[in-house]
């Protein structure tokens, strides 16, 4: 992809936000030891985000446990579990990250989501008989509908929906059964269920009063902020994005245009 010229990032930020899976690391796998890195000296310039579909213990395994950051810099993160309808923040006292609040779904708005995506994925002929894992998912503030399983190997993931059209028609019509409830596609083989108007987009809404930080000086990267993917509602609100493809090319960003120019700006306002 194009790197996008320095102009284009807000004049000030305030905080850089990040889609986690194929973003900052393969599907359900933990971030490379570069990217752990790079994400320290992130913290050490400005808060950082990170808003995904799956639970706390997979933002946990994936990236918690891999930052090597004092505690001064893990109070700058924030964590947003299941598209926003979570958020975590690092408490010094206790040592670790404790949930601030969660907008868990109630038993019927459960039992409708499992049982429609259940339905709908058998009438289409999507309901795979060979997976690595459960198909469907209680996240508690979540339903999540994963084709071949929760851990499957990211190379069979890339091959049952390329084009992403599978997935779209399970979501459709998934949507018509339960037009209360928030029915998005999710990563490459999934479908999440969440309470209406719950999306990224309300995540980063919410960091406006959690984070302090204005929606003007928000800089989001993910993977998906093409049309009817799971980051684009971040590029409709009006955030300033940039698109990547992959935590190697998320890498190469920060490591050759976002954080030389954070330095940049920082060195400019120390004074002399």
């Amino acid at each position: 992809m194009t790197t996008p010229d320095t102009d284009a990032l807000p004049s000030r930020i305030g905080l850089v936000a990040f889609d986690l899976d194929d973003t900052l690391a393969p599907s359900k796998t933990a971030i490379d030891p570069v990217m752990s890195a790079l994400l320290g000296e992130l913290l050490d310039l400005v808060p950082v985000c990170i808003i995904s579909g799956g639970r706390y213990e997979q933002f946990e395994m994936q990236v918690v446990r891999r930052l090597d950051a004092p505690a001064q810099s893990l109070a700058r993160l924030h964590l947003m579990p299941t598209c926003g309808t979570q958020y975590y923040r690092y408490a010094p006292g206790a040592g670790d990250f404790e949930q601030v609040y969660a907008h868990t779904l109630t038993a019927d708005e459960r039992d409708r989501a499992l049982a429609a995506l259940e339905g709908e994925a058998k009438r289409l002929e999507l309901w795979e008989a060979r997976t690595w894992g459960p198909i469907l998912e209680d996240r508690g503030t979540q339903i999540t509908f994963s084709a071949l399983g929760q851990q499957a190997p990211v190379d069979a993931k890339a091959a049952w929906d390329p084009t992403g059209e599978r997935k779209e028609r399970l979501r459709h019509a998934v949507a018509a059964l339960l037009p209360d409830l928030e029915v998005r596609s999710g990563g490459s083989t999934s479908v999440d269920i969440t309470r209406q108007g719950i999306d990224k987009a309300y995540g980063m809404r919410a960091l406006t009063e959690l984070a302090g930080v204005g929606l003007a000086e928000m800089f989001f990267i993910g993977d998906r902020l093409d049309p009817g993917g799971n980051d684009r509602p971040v590029l409709d609100l009006g955030v300033a994005c940039h698109a990547v493809e992959g935590w190697e090319e998320t890498a190469e960003y920060l490591s050759g245009t976002l954080l030389p120019e954070l330095r940049r700006r920082a060195e400019a306002m120390t004074p002399s």
